[in-house]
């Protein structure tokens, strides 16, 4: 993984064999993000998303592996208990061009994944929910 920072952008390059969540977490550590918007794209040959069952309250998780283009990878970065926490989601196209998704678990990079990081000012912390099973947006 390689990063530059031009003021409040983090443009970052995942490597083949590196798992993003992984790699974000290094990022935003080391940068002291605290509050941040990431978008990214790429490809990946192993991953798993999930699914909320909202009755249960549980993620479900569907795990993938192949040659998958990331067709969408969003998210954000919060805090929980004044501890780095991510939020992501992310949407991948198989070679039949079906496209799966869901909640990020894990996502093994195949050939490179190209991301951008936008830092916001402040921090939004997370608490919680026993209603959603969710650990929602916490505002003080």
């Amino acid at each position: 993984m390689q990063y530059t920072r031009f003021d409040d952008t983090i443009v970052a390059r995942i490597d083949r064999g590196e798992e993003i969540l992984e790699q974000l977490k290094v990022i935003a550590l080391r940068e002291k993000v605290s509050l941040a918007q990431v978008r990214a794209l790429g490809a990946v040959g192993d991953f798993t998303v999930g699914v909320l069952y909202t009755a249960e309250k549980q993620y479900h998780a569907n795990s993938f592996s192949g040659d998958w283009e990331i067709v969408s990878l969003v998210g954000n970065i919060t805090q929980m208990n004044g501890e780095y926490y991510a939020h992501l989601h992310m949407s991948a196209a198989g070679v039949d061009g079906a496209v799966v998704g869901g909640h990020l678990n894990r996502a093994v990079v195949s050939a490179t994944c190209e991301m951008f990081i936008t830092v916001l000012d402040g921090t939004v912390e997370r608490r919680f929910d026993s209603e959603t099973g969710l650990n929602l947006f916490e505002f003080i």
